[in-house]
C-alpha cells in the first residue's frame, strides 16, 4: 500500500487545468506588475503615480487573467463534450462498426489481432466503458478529466493578484529609489521561486528553471525601465 501512495503522489493533477492556471498566473502576474511598475518608476514620477499603475495592473490584469482562462476553457470543454456526444451517438447507432474501429486501433499498436479482437469486446460491453475507451484511444480525450473552467479562472484571478503584488509591496510604504531597489529585489527572488517550483512539477532543473525565470522577468523589466525613463526624459 505504501508503494501504490507514493507512486500516485509523483502524478499531478495537471489536466484539470487548475496547476496550469496558477503557474501561469502567478508567472504573468509578476512579469506584468514589475515591468509595469518598473515601466513608470522608469520616467521617475511621484510614488503615487507607481503605485495607482501597480495596482491598476494587478485588478484590470487579474480579472482579464480570469475571463480569458474562463473562456478558453469554457471553449475547450463544449468542444470536448461536442466530439463525445458524436461518439455517443456513433456507439448506439453503428456498435459494430465502432467496434471493429477499437479493434484496428488495438491491432496497430502491435496487439495481436484475437487479443485485439476480444480486448475491443471485452470494453464495448459497457456504454460508459466502450465511450472512455473510444475517446480515449480515437479523440486523446479523458473524459473524467475535461477541467472546469470556473476553478481554472479563479485560481488564475487569485495567482495573478499575487505574483502582481509583490512587487508592488515596497510602494506601498516607500517611493523613489528605495521602491525601486526593493521592487528589484522582490522581482529577482519571487521570479527565481516561480521558476524553480516550475521545475519541480516538470521534473526538470529547479535552478536552471529559476535562472530561465529570472532571465525573462529581467529583461521585460529592463525594457520597460529603460522605455520610462527615455519617455520621462
Amino acid at each position: 500500500m505504501a508503494d501504490r501512495g507514493s507512486h500516485a503522489e509523483e502524478h499531478r493533477d495537471i489536466a484539470g487545468g487548475g496547476s496550469r492556471a496558477a503557474m501561469f498566473g502567478i508567472s504573468d502576474g509578476l512579469v506584468t506588475n514589475v515591468s509595469l511598475i518598473l515601466g513608470f518608476a522608469g520616467a521617475h514620477p511621484d510614488p503615487s503615480v507607481v503605485r495607482l499603475a501597480g495596482i491598476a495592473g494587478l485588478v484590470a490584469g487579474a480579472f482579464s487573467m480570469a475571463s480569458g482562462e474562463y473562456l478558453s476553457m469554457q471553449a475547450q470543454r463544449e468542444l470536448f463534450e461536442r466530439e463525445l456526444a458524436v461518439e455517443r451517438k456513433a456507439l448506439e447507432e453503428s456498435p459494430d462498426h465502432e467496434l471493429s474501429e477499437l479493434a484496428a486501433i488495438y491491432r496497430s499498436k502491435g496487439v495481436a489481432p484475437d487479443l485485439a479482437e476480444d480486448l475491443a469486446r471485452s470494453m464495448m460491453r459497457s456504454p460508459e466503458l466502450a465511450l472512455e475507451t473510444h475517446a480515449r484511444e480515437e479523440l486523446g480525450i479523458d473524459p473524467t478529466a475535461i477541467g472546469s473552467p470556473w476553478r481554472a479562472s479563479w485560481v488564475s484571478f487569485v495567482t495573478f493578484a499575487l505574483g502582481a503584488l509583490l512587487p508592488l509591496l515596497p510602494w506601498l510604504w516607500t517611493g523613489g529609489r528605495v521602491a525601486v531597489i526593493g521592487s528589484v529585489i522582490i522581482g529577482v527572488v519571487a521570479a527565481f521561486a516561480v521558476g524553480a517550483t516550475l521545475g519541480r512539477f516538470t521534473g526538470r532543473s529547479k535552478i536552471r528553471s529559476g535562472l530561465r525565470q529570472t532571465a525573462v522577468a529581467a529583461l521585460a523589466a529592463s525594457v520597460t525601465y529603460g522605455v520610462g525613463g527615455l519617455v520621462g526624459t
